[in-house]
């Protein structure tokens, strides 16, 4: 499995971008999936329902199953974030883990710029950048990419993105 990152400030199009990466993707013959890291008080569950219900009466992790999909959640209950790391262990194996936001840590990624933003650009400061896909023309030896150039993103994506045991033994350095 090979991982890569998408990210940039709040605003710029991260989502918009990857799902309309996904299927191209997916078209090339690749198995995606995705992370995405939230807001601390985001929700997956239906307040009133069992799931919610189980939650809400304390338990730690809950897992719901049917014959089309199976959700776990698990509650940190005061317990700090999980690392990047360990939230990638959890995942199934694919082609592709494409990594929204996460900006801080290692993994290298692709930062997308929307210039009506009025944020300044990544890359420049962050070492971890190793691609731009920007709806400007950016001055850089990085590959770039026009945000509407979804094949073109996909090969920065694919060229770019790294075994996901570099990215335990990156993680496990702290470098």
């Amino acid at each position: 499995m090979r991982v890569i990152g998408l990210s940039g400030w709040s605003g710029a199009g991260k989502t918009t971008l990857l799902a309309r990466l996904i299927p191209h993707l997916i078209a090339e013959g690749l198995r995606v999936s995705t992370m995405k890291h939230a807001h601390s008080n985001f929700d997956v569950d239906v307040p009133g329902k069992d799931s919610w219900l189980h939650r809400q009466a304390g338990a730690t992790e809950v897992l719901v199953s049917s014959g089309r999909r199976w959700a776990l959640m698990h509650e940190l209950r005061g317990a700090p974030e999980a690392p990047l790391a360990e939230l990638l262990a959890k995942m199934s194996r694919v082609d592709l883990l494409i990594v929204e936001g996460f900006k801080a840590d290692l993994h290298p990624k692709i930062e997308v710029h929307r210039a009506a933003n009025g944020k300044p650009l990544m890359f420049p400061a962050d070492p971890t950048i190793v691609g731009i896909a920007a709806d400007i023309a950016v001055n850089s030896t990085l590959p770039t990419a026009h945000l509407d150039d979804i094949p073109a993103i996909a090969r920065i994506m694919k060229a770019a993105a790294v075994r996901i045991e570099d990215v335990f033994a990156h993680e496990a350095a702290g470098a």
